[in-house]
This record gives structure tokens, C-alpha cells and sequence, in this order.
């Protein structure tokens, strides 16, 4: 096992500074920590985020336990309480944790989460049908029928902050009722580099194209399992047209004056940050020559 490095805008939270990451085929047992969920709820006790487990409480959750390392030289299991909230745990949506709550550990709990819904939903095989069993030398399930290994789900995902002169491209979700815009994003294609989906997705849902593709910064998205991968580009040609399904508006805008962004706990918040960095200070060295 080793010390997970969490990226800079999950970073401070004194919990994951105590956690090593990695997997274990040794069994729950009492003493050790739990983080509980239920689905998309984080189950949080009244103090922190972690409780030991009771020994008559063993039996019950070992069946959803799944291995999330060490902390504090002990044991740390996420498990599934599929019987909702228990006395004295407050239920948390996921995503209110991820973008609203400063001192939650971020990484701790998105991984968790997706870890759960793997081993909730891998207990069978999906060739056969047959009862998985965890494998012995991996942090997967394996099917002792068919003999192969079915790992947790991770589906790349692309994120693009367009800049044209002084000014970025923003948008609003069709799917949302909030007033805040965000950036261009969508899942990629087989076959495609992170590039070429970047590029795709762009003209698909707002009819223009991009050139000067390049990586800026990465970050796991567990809604339920993603990994965001961030993108500078520059526009090339075309004009707006949007794709009505997918975006309820966009528009460019000035770094001093943007409608409401995600918070920088989210990828999407830091691309906008440092592309509004990166105009401002081209802004002041024209200034200064």
C-alpha cells in the first residue's frame, strides 16, 4: 500500500493525511474503521467522518465491506448500509459533501463510493451469471467459471475551458435548474484519444472548433465513476450553435465578470480559475511593454 497523492484543490484535510490507500483481502473485524454509506449518502457520525466497528455489528456488514487501506496503522472499510441512516449518523448527499463542505475528505469519500457501487453491483458475473469472489492477487472480483477478473468501472471523461482572445467560453446544462455554467465536457469514444474527444464533443454541442489541445489537470468524478481529464484549447472557427438536449446556453466572458462557476473543489472551477489566471496576466504583460 501506498500514500495516496491528492491533487492540490483536495488537499489540507488533516483525515487523508492519516490514509493509506490500498486493498486487503483480510476480512472486517471489530476495531476496525468503517466509512458508511448508502448509495450516493455518506453516513457521517457526529464527530469526523470514520467509526469503529462494534463486534455485533461484524457479521452484518461484512457481506458490503470493501477495503480501503489503512488509518491510523488499522484497518478502513467502506460499507454499504443498505437499511438507510442508523441513530446518530447524519445522511449527506454525495455530491453536497464534494462541493460544500470544506473540511470533508474528498478523496476518501469518492473513492469509497465508487467502491461500494463496484462491489454492490459486481457480486455476479457479467458473462455467466455465476457468484463472484474477490480476487486473491487484485482489488477485483473474479468469476471462478469463467476465470477472469471484473475490475471497478472507470469511464474517461473529457472537460475543455475554451479561450478566444480575453474571453473564455462558459455554459449552462440543459439538465439543471441552477444558474451556474460550466465547461464543455462528455465521455470519450472507443477508440479516441482524450484529443479527439475533446475536439468531437466541442463541435457536437456548441458547433465550433478548437485547436491548440492541451492537458491541464485530472480529477476522479464519482457520479458513479468517472475520470475527468482538463483541457486548454483555443477557438479556431465556427460560430454558436447549440446542442439544445445538452446546453441551455453559453456565451463568452471576461475573466472580471462570469456568472456564477463551480467551486474550486471541482475540476471544472480550477480550469476556469487558471484559464482566468493565464488571460490576466497576458493582460498585464501587454500592459507593461
Amino acid at each position: 500500500m501506498s500514500k495516496r497523492n491528492v491533487p492540490p484543490y483536495q488537499s489540507g484535510r488533516e483525515l487523508e493525511a492519516n490514509w493509506v490507500a490500498g486493498w486487503s483481502l483480510q476480512p472486517l473485524q471489530a476495531g476496525d474503521w468503517v466509512l458508511r454509506v448508502s448509495g450516493d449518502i455518506v453516513l457521517k457520525p457526529a464527530n469526523g467522518w470514520l467509526q469503529t466497528v462494534a463486534a455485533d455489528e461484524v457479521a452484518v456488514l461484512s457481506a458490503s465491506a470493501v477495503s480501503l487501506g489503512q488509518f491510523q496503522n488499522r484497518p478502513l472499510f467502506v460499507v454499504n448500509q443498505t437499511d438507510g441512516a442508523l441513530a446518530g449518523l447524519e445522511p449527506l448527499l454525495l455530491r453536497d459533501v464534494i462541493l460544500h463542505i470544506d473540511d470533508a475528505p474528498v478523496a476518501l469519500v469518492s473513492i469509497a463510493v465508487q467502491l461500494a457501487h463496484w462491489w454492490r453491483d459486481q457480486r455476479f458475473c457479467g458473462r455467466c451469471g455465476a457468484a463472484t469472489v474477490i480476487h486473491a492477487r487484485a482489488r477485483a472480483c473474479w468469476c471462478q467459471t469463467c476465470e477472469i477478473p471484473w475490475y471497478p468501472r472507470v469511464a474517461p471523461c473529457v472537460i475543455v475551458v475554451i479561450r478566444r482572445g480575453e474571453r473564455m467560453l462558459l455554459a449552462r446544462s440543459s439538465r439543471t435548474r441552477r444558474p451556474m455554467y460550466s465547461l464543455i465536457a462528455g465521455f470519450v469514444e472507443p477508440g479516441e484519444s482524450l484529443e479527439q474527444a475533446v475536439a468531437r464533443e466541442v463541435e457536437e454541442e456548441t458547433g465550433l472548433q478548437v485547436s491548440n489541445i492541451r492537458y491541464r489537470l485530472s480529477q476522479p468524478w464519482p457520479f458513479p465513476h468517472q475520470l475527468m481529464a482538463g483541457f486548454f484549447a483555443d477557438y479556431k472557427s465556427g460560430e454558436l450553435v447549440l446542442q439544445q438536449d445538452e446546453l441551455a446556453d453559453a456565451g463568452w466572458f471576461v475573466p472580471d465578470h462570469t456568472p456564477p462557476i463551480p467551486p474550486l473543489t471541482t475540476i471544472s472551477g480550477q480550469l476556469i480559475h487558471d484559464m482566468a489566471e493565464e488571460i490576466l496576466l497576458d493582460i498585464a504583460g501587454r500592459a507593461n511593454r
